[in-house]
């Protein structure tokens, strides 16, 4: 059976760059390796001829001589394509290139060019909790924690001053061994030097090897304005220190906004309710209202308002982050009824009750009109 096209096995067009040939091949590695897909012949044969097209297409020379004669340009051994090609040996080469020394598939963590271990530093979380007017305003907190920072005695090597770690005689140094399993070679972390590929004889003193030490750690945070409950900002390299040369971890800031007294926030919008007289409700009022930047606007509450009425206050809102935008700011009428009455309030009212038209209560008038219906019925 005639072999198929490399472009159309990996789904790309003859122009696609080299990142896009390795994503192609990504995806079908995931999707089809054996260990995915145990005992299914049909998915290994696919993922054998994926790294076979990635192999060539992935190298230059390989691809100009592919595509000036096709499949032509490899068989008999020619020009360095698969015809001579030994895919067990050359399997890991082709993955470790991919995905990183096999990370998505669980067989060990970043490496550095000779196979050994960097240790990146962990990532540090830290709460802070700040107040609805930072949020809107912005501002600037100072925040101390603990964290581990590189030994200033041994420079983060972890052996004694005046000695060096050894390379490791299991791996040669390279932090990992091979071993075969079927068809491909499998690249795992080494026993003995836990990946490290060097072992320690005489360990620093300061740090007991490890190579960093324990501190304490002040920051000054600029924290935008906009930010609401769950934003996370990063700080890069602000974490615990790498070890065998690995960088150094972020630290990372979850914002909190405590709840506000008067304003209550839904995104960029904010809302509270503002209690009315009956009077002021019937007869209309003006009033000032507070705003979330420290500033008292006028509004007019028209004759006739009903409870639950929504009045917006364009641009009175949140900021929105890292956009120049602003949110609105909601204002709930609430008629407030009073519950205890002087001897004239209660006649006034009584007399108002006298003279009162069911005109001027559409809203009840309709009501008991409909109930009387459903008892009728």
């Amino acid at each position: 059976m005639s072999k198929r096209d490399y472009y159309e096995v990996l789904g790309v067009n003859k122009s696609a760059k080299k990142e896009e040939i390795k994503k192609a091949y990504r995806k079908l590695a995931l999707k089809f390796h054996p260990d995915k897909n145990k005992g299914d012949k049909a998915a290994e044969e696919k993922f054998k001829e994926a790294s076979e097209a990635y192999h060539v297409l992935s190298d230059e020379k390989r691809k100009a001589n592919y595509d000036q004669f096709g499949h032509a340009a490899f068989q008999g051994g020619g020009q360095g394509g698969f015809g001579n090609f030994d895919f067990s040996s050359s399997f890991s080469d082709i993955f470790e290139d991919v995905f990183g020394d096999f990370g998505d598939f669980g067989f060990g963590g970043a490496r550095s060019g000779r196979g050994r271990t960097i240790n990146r530093g962990s990532d540090l979380r830290y709460d802070i909790s700040i107040e609805l007017h930072d949020a809107f305003a912005g501002t600037e907190k100072n925040i101390s924690y603990t964290t581990y920072k590189k030994c200033k005695t041994c420079s983060g090597s972890g052996a004694k001053p005046g000695s060096k770690p050894t390379s490791c005689s299991y791996c040669n140094g390279q932090g990992k061994v091979r071993s075969s399993q079927g068809f491909f070679t499998i690249q795992q972390t080494c026993p003995e030097c836990s990946g490290e590929g060097e072992k320690i004889s005489n360990p620093c003193s300061s740090c007991t090897g490890i190579g960093k030490n324990q501190s304490s750690e002040s920051v000054s945070v600029k924290i935008p304005k906009g930010v609401d409950d769950g934003t996370r900002i990063r700080l890069a390299g602000k974490g615990e220190a790498g070890t065998k040369g690995g960088s150094n971890g972020d630290l990372y800031l979850f914002i909190s906004v405590e709840p506000h007294n008067i304003f209550k926030r839904s995104e960029e919008n904010l809302y509270y309710e503002l209690p009315i007289s009956i009077a002021d409700a019937a007869l209309g009022t003006t009033v000032e209202v507070p705003s979330i930047d420290g500033g008292r606007t006028k509004i007019k509450i028209p004759s006739g308002t009903q409870s639950g009425k929504q009045l917006r206050l364009k641009g009175k809102g949140m900021p929105i982050l890292r956009r120049n935008i602003t949110g609105d700011l909601y204002i709930r009428i609430v008629t407030e009824v009073p519950t205890s009455l002087t001897k004239k309030q209660k006649e006034l009212l009584v007399e108002f009750k006298t003279l009162e038209d069911t005109k001027s209560n559409p809203l009840i008038k309709n009501f008991f009109e409909k109930a009387k219906r459903f008892w009728r019925n």
